[in-house]
């Protein structure tokens, strides 16, 4: 229970900081607050320790790999906010991300069970 109130305490603080962040002359900066690697890093532990070092690395490829999903979202973002309302581009943001995502773990499952 400790750990879970821990968890729900270190993201209201992230929030906080892109709230604040949000309101300053580095307003940018809000988007690199959730890029840090909190739930990667635990991920990565309940993987290293329950698994093969070769399945860890497999999830750190696929993450690398998980950035052209994201990098999709971002550059939807950039291009919407120019034609459409908020709503609008944060909906075919994320649209374009889950076709992307899914298309990833698509090729992923498919080129990963090969090898």
């Amino acid at each position: 229970m400790l750990s879970l109130a821990l968890k729900c305490v270190m993201g209201a603080l992230a929030v906080l900081l892109i709230a604040l962040l949000a309101k300053s002359k580095s307003f940018y900066i809000a988007g690199l607050v959730p890029l840090f690697p909190t739930f990667t890093i635990i991920a990565h532990y309940i993987i290293g320790t329950q698994r093969l070092s070769s399945d860890l690395r497999s999830t750190a490829l696929f993450g690398l790999w998980s950035l052209i999903p994201y990098a999709l979202y971002l550059i939807s973002i950039a291009w919407f906010s120019q034609r459409f309302s908020l709503i609008t581009t944060l909906v075919l943001a994320v649209v374009a991300w889950t076709v992307a995502a899914a298309v990833l773990i698509y090729v992923w499952s498919r080129v990963y069970t090969l090898g």
